[in-house]
């Protein structure tokens, strides 16, 4: 049977520094979707990569005496290193500055130019250089940037334009009727009633000013917008040609999710749409703009000195504990936060306590008791029912908050069953079963579902820990894995478990 495809992309990093933790939680959270949908069975394609051009660049690169090719190369490898670190299982990771994406970024222009969608005008408005935007008087706050709250130029130049008011009622229409194209809902009503209804000013799409970008292939004295050259990469990457798209991009576009933080919410669901309209292409099926993970309720940036970095954390705690931290911790709708202290206790609570302590007990007893075999006479007693009954219900609780992008949601419902599994140990008393030769039956099956449950746990787990579930696989020396394998009792018997190995060795926090 063909599986089904899913195209999932992450924002690309701009190459302006090295990624904080806020930056990398993105990356994290499309590697737990991508995963997770391949373990369902889907054909997945999984795309990030790095945002490389612009003014913002062309300046810092001149700040360090070098060219913006050599800051890129560095500030990119960096990323990608960091992306590594986190066990990103991304397809492709792409770069603006690779000619191939150039060439076709500038086909597109063309493409545009002659279907009379982009037209040479002249520009004054209020410029952000940080954001790479011009404002109107009106969109200013307390006549600074709106997004980012800096100091903006007034500019004129020279520039071409998208006609972007041309797409208003189609923009107005697709928000007003299609409630799932970009979400939470709070994102989605914010742009039809701010940016959308007020009416859309056309959109300049070239620059003069500096000339680190995709040169205007008919008049090489204008450098592309970054947006129209950032925005592109979700199609040029997949084979997209104005000519003849390729069999890979007949195959996976639209996407399926484009991941992207709130604060670019305007670029991904207004200026892309038009974009891809101007091209006849087909939207992309869902925008999810995530919230932020805030550092101590703070927005993280290098400027605040607030700014923690993923590969300080895993030196410190171990890629899966960051990973799951960050994952955990960040709703659906609102913003997560992390320090240092509360980065801790969870790992102390959840992952050592809950998960760790769990997983070790279970195969000490088992080792104890039958000499690490795994058995199953399925001597069942009515307390049973609590922990089979939710392992069951489990795998559909769990799909039904990923396909609505509730992660956190979902690891905590996985981790429901770990904490009954707990209270199982504490209402079952394998030690007062172990001590009445009458029983040995019955405390194999204890045992058998503790096992069962832990690995109904572990698959589950996958998609957001994969180093940890892996180990607990290993240790239960099982091949059931898959989520094909999540009927309760999949556990092979006759097997021996294993020796235990500390999951998540608990910090002394001070």
């Amino acid at each position: 049977m063909k599986k089904k495809k899913y195209y999932i992309s992450t924002a690309i990093a701009y190459t302006s520094g090295k990624p904080h933790i806020g930056n990398t939680y993105e990356i994290i959270l499309a590697d737990a979707i991508a995963r997770y949908k391949r373990l369902e069975g889907y054909d997945v394609y999984f795309q990030t990569g790095t945002d490389e051009h612009g003014e913002k660049i062309q300046t810092k690169a001149k700040e360090q005496n070098k060219t913006p090719k050599e800051f890129v190369d560095e500030v990119a490898g960096e990323i990608k290193r960091i992306w590594d670190i986190m066990n990103i299982s991304y397809d492709k990771f792409i770069r603006t500055t690779d000619k191939i994406h150039e060439q076709e970024v500038q086909k597109i222009f063309k493409k545009m130019f002659d279907k009379g969608d982009i037209y040479l005008g002249e520009y004054e408005g209020n410029y952000c250089v940080p954001c790479e935007s011009f404002w109107t008087e009106s969109q200013l706050i307390d006549g600074k940037c709106p997004d980012c709250g800096r100091e903006v130029t007034l500019r004129k130049e020279e520039a071409y334009f998208f006609k972007l008011s041309k797409y208003q009622d189609k923009l107005e229409k697709l928000f007003s009727e299609n409630a799932d194209f970009l979400k939470p809902e709070s994102r989605r009503n914010e742009m039809l009633n701010n940016f959308i209804k007020p009416g859309l000013e056309d959109l300049c799409v070239s620059r003069t000013s500096f000339d680190w970008g995709i040169k205007v292939p008919f008049n090489d004295k204008h450098v592309v917008y970054v947006w129209l050259d950032a925005l592109t990469n979700y199609i040029t990457f997949l084979g997209y040609d104005v000519d003849s798209p390729s069999k890979e991009f007949k195959k996976y576009w639209p996407a399926d999710l484009h991941l992207i933080g709130k604060d670019i919410v305007r670029f991904h669901s207004i200026y892309w749409p038009a974009f891809l309209w101007s091209l006849d292409l087909e939207l992309p099926h869902l925008i999810f703009g995530h919230p932020w993970l805030l550092s101590n309720n703070d927005k993280i940036g290098k400027s605040r000195g607030n700014a923690i970095y993923a590969d300080d954390l895993v030196s410190k705690y171990g890629v899966d504990a960051v990973r799951y931290y960050v994952l955990s911790e960040t709703p659906f709708a609102n913003d997560g936060n992390i320090t240092l202290e509360l980065l801790e206790e969870r790992y102390n609570s959840d992952l050592a306590n809950i998960l760790g302590n769990l997983v070790n007990r279970t195969l000490a007893m088992d080792k104890k008791y039958f000499d690490s075999n795994i058995e199953n006479p399925n001597i069942y007693e009515s307390v049973d029912d609590n922990l089979i009954s939710y392992a069951k219900m489990l795998p559909s609780i769990v799909k039904t908050k990923m396909d609505s992008l509730k992660i956190s949601e979902a690891i905590e419902d996985i981790f429901e069953l770990l904490k009954r599994s707990n209270k199982y140990i504490d209402d079952t008393t394998p030690w007062v079963l172990a001590k009445d030769e009458a029983k040995t039956d019955r405390l194999k099956t204890v045992l058998y579902n503790l096992l069962e449950s832990i690995r109904v746990s572990a698959v589950l787990l996958r998609p957001f820990i994969p180093e940890t579930c892996d180990k607990i696989f290993r240790m239960l020396n099982t091949k059931n894995t898959g989520f094909d394998t999540l009927d309760f009792a999949s556990l092979e018997t006759g097997n021996k478990l294993n020796d235990a190995e500390i999951l998540f060795q608990r910090i002394e926090t001070k």
